[in-house]
């Protein structure tokens, strides 16, 4: 009975003149997991007529023998490859990738997978479906109907619904619902247009800062649903260094794709200035008491941020409203968002278990999206 590495061969000689899906796996003691995922994806080579497959795995120097098993396979199979270096992120590894995979194969599309099992290759035909009909980025979607996260603990549901809200919606993505996941295929020509050296990011924010990049390059997309299933061996990879810097990355996006964003931060910006300056002020020099000076602080940082962003932000908006109507919204949406700041704190810290710093960031995260978002297309809604 011939194996699959076998049957693959076959199609090698097939499909010389084939269009080309390279998919790149990135590694990090995954040996569990490594050659099992291997064969599943050339499984599907049958099953998909026009396209011969490629496999680059981009190992981080894995100490588990996981290259040793890769070596191995490569014996038998000329489209196979791997190459490796140093372990710096899930972000890093797919940048080699990307770089090794266009210069040397110049594939027509691009996997993007997990080697740990998580991601269904049978789903891979359907990918190849949707980029035969036109679309330039097919993404695996957990949020839309039919995907689903049966494993994820309510902690992670949240915090990945959360994640994919301040993506969508600072990013420029709203139309995507899944922009963190990692079941992804791309046209190949979409990739050599977005500068992967400004995608700093090292971690799995890099994911989301790809799917902005590549939309902001005009790549039409389309979501498929998947079940994301347990990883069939091993731990998750994923750190709270991980989830850190995915936060810092999220006003990068916005000031990538959105002008008035990037003059909306940085009015917010200065009215922590004036808030913090303020209340210095009135505490140290005039002797007020603590009780009192915030509220005067707090009124002055919102004159501030509303005076800017009504002749500045928003300055070429036309609207309906006078001035003192958006003043009166402005300090209504502060008052919303600062409800919506707390009370995100208080579940995730309370009751996802979450580090109280952290737990802030995420609610100051999701109260300047939202404020920023009804300011936007309320107070100073376009005609």
């Amino acid at each position: 009975m011939e194996s699959v590495l076998d049957l693959t061969d076959k199609y090698e000689c097939e499909n010389a003149t084939q269009a080309e899906a390279c998919f790149i796996l990135p590694t990090y003691n995954e040996q569990a997991n490594i050659q099992g995922t291997i064969e599943a994806i050339f499984e599907q080579q049958t099953r998909v007529s026009g396209y011969k497959f490629r496999i680059l795995v981009v190992d981080d120097n894995s100490s588990d023998g996981t290259q040793e098993t890769v070596n191995k396979l490569i014996e038998h199979h000329d489209f196979l490859h791997m190459i490796t270096g140093n372990k710096v992120g899930l972000g890093d590894a797919y940048k080699r990738g990307f770089h090794h995979a266009l210069t040397m194969f110049k594939p027509d599309v691009i996997f993007q997978m997990d080697s740990d099992g998580q991601h269904d290759p049978t789903l891979i035909p359907d990918f190849i479906q949707q980029i035969q009909q036109g679309f330039s980025l097919v993404v695996g979607s957990r949020f839309v109907k039919g995907g689903s996260t049966p494993e994820f603990s309510l902690r992670r549901k949240m915090i990945s619904k959360l994640g994919n809200f301040l993506v969508r919606y600072v990013g420029g993505v709203r139309h995507i619902k899944d922009c963190t996941s990692g079941y992804r295929c791309v046209a190949a020509s979409y990739v050599e247009k977005c500068n992967l050296d400004f995608l700093s990011t090292r971690g799995y924010s890099f994911q989301s800062s790809l799917i902005c990049e590549l939309v902001a390059q005009g790549a039409k997309s389309k979501e498929i649903p998947i079940v994301f299933t347990p990883r069939n061996a091993g731990e998750s990879k994923l750190s709270l260094k991980d989830q850190i810097e995915f936060l810092l990355n999220i006003p990068k996006l916005g000031f990538h794709s959105n002008k008035d964003f990037i003059k909306y931060s940085i009015v917010g910006f200065s009215g922590v200035l004036i808030n913090l300056g303020g209340y210095v002020f009135l505490t140290r020099y005039l002797g007020m008491a603590q009780e009192v000076a915030p509220l005067l602080s707090i009124e002055a940082a919102l004159l501030s941020n509303f005076w800017f962003n009504n002749f500045w932000t928003f300055k070429r908006r036309s609207t309906r409203t006078g001035v003192l109507s958006r003043l009166l919204q402005f300090h209504l949406v502060a008052g919303m968002s600062g409800i919506i700041n707390y009370a995100i704190f208080f579940l995730a810290y309370k009751y996802l278990m979450i580090n109280d710093i952290f737990a802030n960031l995420l609610g100051i995260g999701a109260a300047a999206i939202v404020n920023y978002l009804i300011n936007s297309n309320w107070t100073w809604k376009r005609q």
